[in-house]
């Protein structure tokens, strides 16, 4: 800390002026600001409205003539009555002080209001314009009001006088169960009690312990428009617009008019009405039901009595129904008759031509005839047996013949001769000794067994320099090959029997 100068040391160079360092004039002039101003009311324009990141706020406050830089610390910014915007006339209050390091004064603000109704008229339309552009007024938003809703909840004070007058009002038209959720209609915490109750009625689940209202009513009673103007406040119309509970306001009196009455789905000119436009008269639908059923039941005895008087009138335009059934019985009477005789017309033509059937037919013939025919079926049956058996046999040297001349064509005759089938690695059979290579692994096929061989060189060896193979024995011999012997020709098939018959 600087020791303050001694104003009773001789002056320097003669001269009778004290003498200060920087520091100590700058501190001088603090002590003297904050002595003299430390608490002021200063009313004025908001110009460069600055919120930095640290919290802090910063702004000028102007007039005609003159501006004075202002400072809002973080702690004290979020307990202000109103957020401050360029081109709010305000009156802030707090105390005038110095910032040395740039030899400027400021007011260091710790409370704010708006300066008179004209500036609050101001914030108010403009607050207006900007929920509305977001589409929180809309009439699409709009909720329907339940006709009987079950449980309605209140938010207002618990001491005022609008709760009461909306259950005295209630108790009147239709007692319902109401559900108080109290809070501060006017003051700096107005708005966010106001807000979190509207959120928590929503939040309620509709079978928990505590019934979900199926109608809210926000409410209190009038007075002048700062002490309204908890319910112009930004977080109170986002809840009310956010509300899925349909929502009435009943806000001041009929002339007052808020910016929630815009958010909500019905506007209320008073407490006393909202209950109104809430429940119907439990009078009036008892009476109304009434009159309704009286009206029904004499709607039906019209109808019934006007359908009576139609149906006797068509009635005498119908013949008799008993002269009807006499023709229709007489008809029917003789078709019965009819049929009755021609079922026994057709049994006596039925049984006469059974009769000439019968006479003409020969017992004695017949019995030839069918002693005839199993003779034949007997010589048949003998016959079949011999003819089945030279079938077979003759069907047993075809099928002879054709394995003998299959025989004759198999490699494996060629392999008695003393020739080999080669294979190679895959199991082909290797026709050209240009499709192996030397290394490739070959299968040796004789008549009597396999032998494995590896190929040495490929490609054509004059037949006097052939070496043998590996693993492989070839018969030797100087002779040529024999030739297999001419397969012999299938027997004729023997000329059939022509003392055969046939048998079908």
């Amino acid at each position: 800390m600087t020791t303050p100068p001694n104003i009773d040391a001789p002056p320097a160079g003669g001269s009778n002026l004290p003498e200060y360092t920087v520091a100590e004039i700058s501190g001088a002039l603090k002590r003297t600001l904050e002595s003299e101003y430390g608490h002021v009311r200063v009313r004025g324009e908001i110009s460069g409205f600055k919120r930095h990141t640290s919290g802090h706020l910063y702004m000028s406050l102007k007039d005609e003539s003159a501006v004075l830089d202002s400072v809002c610390w973080r702690g004290t910014a979020g307990r202000l009555a109103i957020a401050p915007e360029d081109g709010l006339e305000v009156i802030a209050t707090g105390r005038i002080t110095t910032y040395g390091a740039r030899s400027k004064y400021q007011l260091v603000i710790e409370a704010m209001e708006v300066a008179g109704e004209g500036a609050l008229l101001k914030l108010l339309e403009d607050r207006r314009r900007m929920l509305a552009a977001e589409g929180l007024f809309d009439d699409d938003r709009k909720q329907a009001i339940p006709f009987l809703p079950a449980v309605i909840g209140v938010v207002t004070s618990p001491t005022g006088a609008v709760i009461r007058d909306i259950l005295h009002r209630l108790a009147d038209r239709f007692p319902r169960h109401v559900l108080l959720w109290p809070v501060a209609v006017q003051g700096d915490a107005a708005a966010s009690q106001v807000a979190a109750a509207i959120e928590g009625f929503n939040a309620l689940a509709p079978d928990g312990p505590v019934p979900r209202p199926d109608l809210l009513i926000v409410g209190r009673g009038g007075g002048s428009l700062e002490d309204l103007w908890a319910f112009n406040e930004e977080i109170v119309v986002r809840a009310a617009a956010a509300s899925r509970i349909p929502l009435i306001s009943a806000v001041g009196h009929e002339t007052d008019t808020t910016l929630i009455d815009f958010a909500s789905d019905r506007r209320a000119p008073t407490p006393t009405a909202a209950a109104e436009m809430a429940v119907p008269v439990r009078t009036e639908l008892i009476a109304q039901m009434l009159d309704d059923a009286r009206r029904l039941v004499a709607a039906m005895g019209r109808g019934l009595e006007d359908r009576r008087v139609r149906l006797e009138g068509l009635a005498r335009g119908l013949p008799e129904p008993v002269r009807l059934l006499e023709a229709a019985s007489q008809r029917l009477d003789d078709w019965t008759e009819r049929l009755r005789n021609g079922a026994q017309n057709l049994i006596a033509g039925r049984r006469a031509a059974l009769d000439r059937l019968t006479a003409g037919l020969r017992p004695t013939a017949l019995a030839g005839e069918i002693a005839g025919a199993g003779e034949r079926v007997k010589g048949l049956g003998e016959r079949l047996g011999p003819a089945t058996a030279r079938l077979l046999e003759r069907r047993a040297e075809r099928l002879e013949g054709l394995h003998l001349r299959l025989q004759s064509v198999s490699y494996e005759r060629v392999l008695d001769r003393g020739f080999v089938l080669v294979r190679d690695a895959r199991d082909e059979p290797v026709v050209s000794a240009a499709a192996l290579a030397a290394g490739d692994n070959i299968a040796l096929r004789f008549k009597d067994g396999e032998a494995r061989a590896t190929v040495e060189n490929t490609g054509a060896v004059p037949a006097r320099k052939a070496r043998p193979v590996k693993s492989a024995t070839e018969p030797k011999s100087d002779s040529k090959p024999k030739l297999d012997p001419k397969p012999k020709a299938a027997p004729k098939p023997k000329k059939p029997d022509e003392r055969q018959g046939k048998l079908l």
